[in-house]
């Protein structure tokens, strides 16, 4: 008897109570050589096996669903047709089959069994009877079960999210144009009113048919001293702390990059190039750099809270050494007279002197006279020749003889209680003028003070500036320096700041300093402190200020703030 019709023939009555069995499913292998049930010799032979788990391959074959819709060709089945549950490839309700051939979870077929409460059951779709230890395990490497509907909301998910990304893009570069067109109108607002001031000083002074200002890039005064010429501008994102190697024609700047818990990381800029612009990823123990330094020989050290003095090589991008520090590093610098000197200034008032040719500890170890930060350093060398350093934490400038048995600094004469000091500019090499920069001290009451007696001054919100002051030093021997004349500026009430120095020939100086209520860099003459010339603002305060000179005579100001960064020539 064909195997089908013996099927359809001993098929039993459904009970009343009994609830209708799913549709009927069946599953054939194209390369088994046969269709149908299993006669009932191969069921009794089944029955009396010992073996409850049995391997199966199909003999190779491509599985085939049968419905009454049609038949359907894949590589796995769909559900289990009691349960309509997607099967496993393992577990409870993993892949198994009963000796007529239909397939089922094995936990549906091992209920069904103690539904029905004998030691045989009906296979649901063509009720050939089946027991416990004939429910055979199929072992197949994966279930899937494939989902044309979500596979086309995947695909049109991804097709969005790249629209999106272009569109970001694409916004991302037209804030970036908005910018730079607001900071060239801003820039012309200011060239006419510098014009304008120009020419009302010169009819003031008795000289309307004088000339106007020829270059409307170029600050700078009757006298001709020393003019700065707006080279580059550049947007930057985040930067806080710079330096400038004027040999190669490359700044440094350093800032945390943007989004939350972003890494701290190194820009490379192209002075005169406008994309000239290379990120480069720190060791991520690095941290915030506080300080740049750049030497001679193509290579930089800068300084970090990572308790890191990193020394990097500028050809290959790369830390070619890096030194651990007791405490976080606030400020580097290199030697002047020797290429193999370094030095850190520490958060707890320590001076760290490095030789490069020895990589596991400091050279010389030096305690401060107190425990505040060293914000700032500069090597210098005096008359004798001898290796000095001139330091600034908030108690005032200290001078470090490095060469010398002294091991803790001292403070510059005449320079106790003058409030914090958050700024030393010094001009290099010899050192000969100090600028040093103060803010006053915030006075805190004592216990018995009334609210009344605290000043509206220090009740000032923190962030606005204050009217701090500027004190030129003068060497007048070896190691000493006389206190000269003094002006006032508007200087931060939170940071430590940068200034600078520079040179303008015939022994002429001129001091730069990031003015906190102009938001840009305003210049004085030394030693009279007589205002020389305020350069192009921003629309942030001014963080950190460097002056940098090439071997061929090239000269350099760099200012920045969090958003821009301006490269000025000095002439």
């Amino acid at each position: 008897m064909p195997s089908g019709s013996g099927s359809r023939g001993r098929r039993r009555r459904r009970p009343a109570g009994e609830a209708a069995p799913p549709p009927v499913v069946q599953v054939s292998s194209s390369g088994s050589g046969e269709e149908g049930a299993p006669s009932e010799e191969e069921e009794e032979e089944s029955e009396g096996s010992s073996e409850g788990t049995r391997r199966r391959d199909g003999g190779g074959g491509k599985a085939r669903v049968s419905t009454s819709g049609g038949d359907v060709e894949g590589p796995n089945l769909p559900s289990c047709p009691i349960c309509m549950i997607a099967w496993t490839a393992d577990g409870a309700h993993r892949v198994s089959c009963i000796p007529c051939g239909h397939v089922y979870g094995r936990y549906c077929l091992e209920r069904w069994l103690q539904q029905c409460g004998k030691k045989k059951a009906p296979c649901p779709q063509c009720g050939k009877r089946y027991k416990q230890n004939s429910i055979i395990n199929l072992y197949v490497p994966e279930i899937a079960v494939p989902n044309n509907d979500l596979e086309k909301q995947v695909l049109l998910l991804r097709e969005r999210n790249d629209s999106l990304e272009k569109q970001q893009a694409k916004l991302l570069e037209e804030i970036k144009e908005h910018k730079r067109q607001i900071m060239l109108q801003q820039n012309v607002i200011y060239e006419s009113s510098l014009k304008r001031q120009k020419m009302i000083e010169q009819i003031s002074d008795g000289m309307p048919d004088a000339e106007p200002i020829a270059s409307l890039r170029e600050d700078t005064d009757s006298r001709n001293l020393c003019s700065f010429v707006l080279q580059n501008e550049f947007l930057v994102d985040g930067a806080r702390v710079m330096g400038i190697d004027a040999s190669n024609q490359i700044i440094f700047t350093s800032g945390k990059g943007p989004g939350v818990g972003a890494e701290h990381i190194l820009t490379k800029i192209s002075m005169f190039a406008r994309q000239g612009m290379q990120k480069i990823h720190l060791p991520p123990d690095t941290k915030a750099i506080r300080d740049i330094c750049i030497l001679p020989g193509g290579r930089a050290v800068f300084a970090s809270l990572g308790k890191k003095l990193s020394l990097f090589s500028v050809a290959t991008n790369n830390v070619v050494l890096q030194y651990d520090l007791p405490t976080p590093g606030w400020s580097c610098s290199g030697d002047h007279t020797s290429s193999i000197h370094l030095y850190a200034g520490l958060q707890n008032g320590m001076l760290l002197v490095f030789d490069i040719r020895q990589t596991s500890a400091p050279l010389h170890s030096m305690t401060g006279l107190s425990t505040h930060p060293v914000h700032t350093i500069h090597s210098a060398v005096d008359d004798s020749g001898s290796r000095k350093v001139f330091s600034a934490s908030s108690i005032g400038p200290c001078i470090w003889d490095v060469d010398g048995s002294e091991e803790r600094p001292n403070l510059l004469s005449g320079m106790e209680n003058q409030g914090v000091c958050i700024s030393l500019a010094c001009a290099a090499p010899s050192s000969d003028l100090l600028v040093a920069s103060y803010r006053p001290k915030v006075e805190l009451p004592d216990d018995s003070a009334t609210p009344q007696a605290i000043t509206p001054q220090s009740l000032a919100p923190t962030g606005l500036g204050k009217l701090g002051r500027h004190t030129l030093l003068r060497r007048t021997a070896t190691t000493s320096f006389a206190k000269d004349q003094t002006c006032s500026g508007n200087v931060s009430d939170l940071r430590m700041s940068k200034s600078a120095i520079i040179p303008c020939g015939g022994n002429q100086h001129l001091f730069a300093y990031g003015d906190e209520l102009l938001y840009g860099v305003r210049t004085w003459r030394l030693p009279s402190f007589q205002t020389y010339t305020d350069l192009r603002p921003h629309r942030q305060p001014i963080l950190d200020l460097r002056f940098a000179e090439s071997s061929t005579g090239g000269r350099y100001l760099g200012c920045l703030s969090t958003e821009k960064l301006q490269v000025f020539t000095v002439r």
